[in-house]
């Protein structure tokens, strides 16, 4: 889309990029080369926004919807057929970050919308997306009245293919689909292509839900005749680790619980990020370095008192949404 509006003479005044902190490895190092070319083409470069919970009563901070998951005991929204993962860790902070710019503030006061650019192409799918979109407009009802939507890919009829033609005219590397690696949407042909280490955190965070689970059996929810509910069965059937391997990582989870606990009682206080990275490198290798992230903190406590016994784990407040700022 940033292609296709540089060639048409579209500057856009911010190009945001929302981080989940669990987005495929390959989506890090293209950022910076995303950026670059945006510099160099007389576009601003790209702001990464970031969620960042500020209130977490006695548990270990978390930074990420990944640890958000851990600390609850739950699987991502969209495994149970809703998507407030998106509204809560995509859309918000993009949202509270427009309402600290000056431009944003200067536009509703003076009762205009800001116009939000999304990356939906023209094919049939994407065009359902950019409807259920233009139905639910933003992360929460009452905001509206603050955006105008535009997908200029399915004005301009491009689809996937014409979009991929497109960024290698630019003299572009072709980017992977931007997503979690642990998300519903993910085909089996993607897992066979992530890392050792994002396997075994997918182990992991079934692992960690699975006592609470009823509606669904794992992250793809549901069994079908091409693929097990659970991306731990489909990674072990195609040998991408062992079997004895998915045994010890589904032990780690009662190693958290410890660790919550002996947080909560003054121990070892340190954020449950530091913690995965301490004891478990081999899932939690460094963060990506080289990214700078305007965070935008939220006021935010856990859904439960005690997060593997109690609630369902889904953020109901939140509304269902697929609206994402795509490159």
């Amino acid at each position: 889309m940033l292609v296709g509006m540089w060639r048409r003479g579209i500057r856009p005044d911010r190009i945001l990029f929302a981080d989940v902190g669990s987005e495929k490895s390959e989506t890090y190092p293209y950022l910076a080369i995303m950026s670059a070319w945006c510099e160099s083409v007389g576009f601003p470069t790209i702001t990464v926004v970031r969620y960042v919970p500020k209130r977490f009563k006695h548990w270990p901070p978390y930074y990420t919807l990944e640890e958000n998951c851990l600390t609850n005991g739950t699987l991502p929204s969209i495994a149970f057929g809703f998507s407030s993962c998106s509204a809560k860790w995509k859309q918000a902070p993009q949202h509270k970050h427009l309402q600290n710019d000056a431009e944003a503030l200067r536009t509703w006061q003076d009762g205009g919308k800001v116009v939000k650019a999304i990356g939906y192409d023209a094919s049939a799918r994407d065009k359902a997306r950019s409807a259920k979109a233009d139905r639910i407009c933003t992360y929460k009802d009452s905001d509206s009245e603050h955006y105008e939507y535009r997908y200029f890919l399915q004005e301009w009829g491009w689809d996937r293919d014409r979009c991929k033609a497109e960024i290698l005219g630019a003299g572009l590397p072709l980017p992977v689909k931007s997503s979690c690696f642990f998300c519903l949407a993910m085909k089996p042909e993607e897992v066979r292509q992530l890392s050792a280490s994002q396997l075994r955190r997918i182990v992991l965070l079934e692992a960690r839900a699975m006592p609470r689970l009823t509606s669904t059996e794992g992250l793809w929810r549901k069994s079908t005749k091409t693929r097990p509910g659970r991306m731990t069965d489909f990674i072990q059937a195609e040998g991408l680790l062992s079997q004895a391997e998915i045994a010890r990582i589904q032990e780690v989870p009662a190693a958290l619980v410890s660790f919550q606990q002996a947080y909560a009682q003054g121990e070892d206080r340190i954020p449950l990020g530091a913690f995965l990275q301490r004891e478990f490198p081999e899932m939690y290798p460094p963060d990506p370095e080289g990214i700078e992230v305007a965070e935008v903190e939220f006021e935010e406590e856990p859904a439960s008192p005690f997060p593997i016994l109690q609630g369902s784990g889904l953020d109901s407040a939140w509304e269902e949404l697929e609206v994402l700022a795509n490159f």
